[in-house]
């Protein structure tokens, strides 16, 4: 490592902090929609800056996690620098902002510094949670890892013994307050659980592990947040004990991460009841679930998020990749899969609904909820953008682990390749990689259970998400032609990680909707 300290990266991360307020500076005040381009940039870059900053704490616990935040803080103020280099005007900084880390940033980046940390370091987890990730981590390798390629390749449907299986270890109950049968207790405790184990289950597999977690969790939190004591009576035990599992249908085919313009409607009828209409798309896990979290409108002639209100739906259970289902007074309900290249076993279907009638008492909050939809499924999926965050650092994980063995397997020019130079770097950039955003999601678990993160758990997605595309490609790399064979789980991981920074918020929309708009509303 040099010379270089923790206390020179400090220096160097509090440098970067101050380029990145000098941009929000020059933000403020303007129309975002006319520097989309700077402001995209800059979000992305408070993220990682964040992300730096957060680990140096990490580095304080020895030797080994001292060398890897240098790297990963070096590899940060080179990614900065990338950014700001021939912009500084348009930053709102002076040329020659960052010459003063240059030095950091060229010995940080060292490739004999990289090859060094090609094991990583500890997670340092404290020992509960070192139990709870062996634990996912164990079923992950004997009920998961075995069955992920068949599925993915097949792009056949979870089976039910592994729901089953994740029901037993309480999985689906990680978020549920104890009294209605979960674990969940308050504080970070809960938040620190469900990373740990979305992290190890999607090690295992992306779309068969980790990500069944995610719609029974949305409706959870979407209930404590407005339900009725009786909702909570009736649902939470149930989503907990993966009596019933859930799908979240939110998206329209023209309404995205544009939420607030959905249009499917739902209108009161003389039965004491409401009658759906409408289209929502990419309800992923949709034929499977026993019930549909909704998003729709119930104020007609509304266009904004104020009109929209959540309902729990009821629908049969069904197999493949279609289903139609009929009720006896007319309505129907409609739901195809879509094709997509990965994140297979949970499909993810378009639905549409003609008439579809519910009671009234399947509108969250009852009378009180209508027109709370908006901020009642905001407080699923800011949670959401937490668990996709571990998601990416478990499916991360995965990718280094079978570079490692097949670096250390392949032999080229007469000796492995894990031992050239050049793999060694990328090797050990990837654990770097990993363990800032592990360290980073740590963090955000922390700030939520104390009521705060939500900024945050926004600015881990978009930086870990981005990050396990770089890191599954290289991993992809290193494989050669094997890695774009299908022999090799490799590719696998390639195509699940493309879809990390399009669901749960868009990239795009995540960084100049959220992360800028609420960094500047701080600066000033």
């Amino acid at each position: 490592m040099g010379d270089l300290t923790l206390d020179d990266a400090a220096a160097v991360t509090t440098t970067l902090q101050g380029v990145v307020d000098r941009a929000l500076d020059s933000l403020i005040g303007v129309n975002i929609d006319d520097h989309q381009v700077v402001a995209y940039d800059v979000a992305h870059a408070a993220a990682a800056v964040a992300s730096a900053t957060n680990l140096l704490t990490y580095g304080a616990r020895g030797e080994t996690e001292a060398q890897l935040t240098v790297a990963f803080i070096a590899d940060v103020a080179h990614d900065v620098n990338t950014r700001l280099l021939g912009r500084e005007a348009a930053w709102g900084c002076e040329l020659g902002a960052l010459d003063s880390v240059r030095e950091f940033m060229s010995v940080g980046r060292e490739p004999a510094l990289l090859a060094s940390l090609v094991n990583g370091a500890p997670n340092h987890l404290d020992e509960d949670f070192e139990l709870v990730a062996e634990t996912f981590r164990r079923f992950a390798d004997d009920q998961i890892v075995p069955i992920a390629e068949h599925i993915h390749r097949t792009n056949s449907d979870i089976p039910e013994d592994l729901i089953d299986g994740l029901a037993e270890l309480g999985v689906f109950g990680l978020s549920a307050p104890v009294e209605f049968g979960g674990f969940a207790e308050g504080g970070a405790s809960d938040y620190l659980g469900m990373v740990v184990a979305t992290e190890e289950l999607s090690r295992g597999s992306l779309g068969i592990g980790g990500s069944l977690i995610t719609r029974p969790e949305i409706l959870t939190r979407a209930l404590i947040a407005g339900g009725t004591e009786r909702q909570k009576t009736e649902w939470l035990p149930k989503l907990a004990s993966g009596e019933i599992m859930a799908a979240v249908a939110v998206t329209e085919p023209d309404y995205g991460s544009d939420v607030a313009g959905i249009r499917v409607s739902a209108t009161r009828d003389d039965q004491n009841g409401w009658v759906i209409n409408g289209t929502k798309t990419w309800c992923t896990f949709a034929g499977r679930a026993d019930v549909l979290m909704l998003l729709a409108r119930t104020t007609p002639g509304s266009t904004n998020h104020k009109g929209l209100s959540v309902f729990i739906v009821p629908k049969p259970r069904s197999d493949g990749h279609s289903f139609a289902h009929e009720q006896p007074e007319g309505g129907r309900m409609e739901g195809r899969a879509i094709d997509t290249i990965g994140y297979r076993g949970m499909h993810s279907y378009e639905i549409s609904f003609d008439d579809w009638w519910i009671s009234a008492d399947a509108l969250i909050g009852e009378a009180d909820g209508e027109g709370r939809g908006f901020y009642f499924q905001m407080q699923g999926f800011e949670n959401g953008r937490l668990q996709t965050a571990a998601r990416a650092v478990g499916l991360m994980q995965a990718a280094y682990e079978s570079a490692v063995a097949y670096a250390n397997d392949r032999v080229v020019f007469n000796q492995p390749i894990s031992q050239y130079q050049l793999t060694q770097a990328k090797i050990g950039r990837m654990a770097i990689v990993i363990q800032a955003a592990r360290q980073y999601a740590l963090h955000v678990a922390h700030l939520m259970g104390d009521g705060k993160g939500t900024l945050e758990a926004s600015m881990v997605k978009a930086y870990v998400c981005r990050a396990a595309e770089w890191v599954t490609r290289e991993s992809m790399q290193i494989h050669g032609g094997m890695g774009y064979a299908e022999e090799y789980p490799v590719s696998r991981y390639y195509v699940d990680a493309r879809v990390l920074s399009i669901f749960e918020g868009a990239d795009e929309t995540l960084c100049l909707k959220v992360i800028i708009r609420r960094l500047l509303a701080d600066r000033s």
